[in-house]
């Protein structure tokens, strides 16, 4: 797998309020960059464990399937890809979670295997893209509500 590309934020709301928009998969079309997404399995608490998405970044294409892990105490969750088309070859990440004072500190980390040739220098800016997208959604949707 490539190199991790990773950003780091701070957001007012605790953990476990955070953790609530990063499992809300329903809404991350209007927040993550994503244009579809499709819960395919939960576990037995009803928690997303598989999730089918569709992206468009750059003129680039992809839809994939994701298979989440999550941390104990609302510390953040991983993914890795089952399925993947399109612009995309492999998709692995982590969102990381820890409280600071009033706030929590996130920290997302993320490495992208193209299915196609990427000079380098664009992929490092599909992935920057990515992570400010996710960071800054993910801060603007919690802390407003």
């Amino acid at each position: 797998m490539a190199e991790r590309t990773e950003g780091t934020t701070e957001i007012n709301a605790s953990p476990e309020n955070v953790m609530e928009v990063l499992t809300d998969f329903d809404a991350y079309p209007d927040w993550a960059g994503i244009k579809k997404v499709e819960i395919k399995k939960k576990d037995s608490k009803g928690t997303p464990k598989e999730v089918y998405m569709e992206v468009s970044q750059m003129g680039m294409e992809a839809k994939y399937t994701l298979s989440y892990s999550y941390a104990a105490k609302n510390g953040g969750m991983s993914w890795t890809t089952t399925e993947a088309s399109g612009a995309l070859k492999d998709l692995q990440g982590e969102y990381v979670l820890e409280p600071s004072g009033d706030s929590t500190k996130v920290t997302y980390q993320m490495a992208i295997e193209p299915a196609v040739r990427i000079p380098g220098f664009i992929k490092r800016q599909i992935e920057k893209q990515v992570v400010n997208t996710a960071l800054g959604g993910l801060k603007k949707r919690v802390e407003s509500r």
